[in-house]
């Protein structure tokens, strides 16, 4: 379904117990904006009865049943976008946005 780095999971093990979140999923999302372009989300919430339960490295993930394709075999990261200043980004393949990335070459995320 999806896939998380472990660089990405150490991060988000991190933000859970920072902000006391320990045993809480961790929720993705996406929304389309008006333009096309997706804007991805996530945080720590619990399950509702329209979720998908999934899990990836050593996490459990929640995301609405309306959404589950649209992760399918998307990617979760945390790298360094600059010196010193680092973030979670989503690779998905699924997103228009990415397909048109790596048709003019350019594997940049978005």
């Amino acid at each position: 379904m999806i896939t998380i780095t472990p660089e990405a999971a150490k991060q988000i093990r991190l933000s859970a117990e920072t902000t006391n979140s320990q045993g809480m999923h961790l929720r993705i999302a996406a929304r389309r904006e008006e333009n096309g372009t997706y804007i991805y989300g996530m945080g720590f919430d619990e399950m509702g009865e329209d979720d998908a339960l999934l899990a990836a490295e050593g996490l459990n993930i929640l995301v609405t049943n309306a959404l589950k394709d649209f992760f399918l075999g998307a990617t979760l990261d945390f790298v360094e976008i600059g010196p010193g200043e680092h973030q979670f980004i989503f690779i998905n393949p699924n997103d228009p946005a990415h397909a048109a990335a790596s048709a003019s070459g350019d594997n940049t995320p978005a």
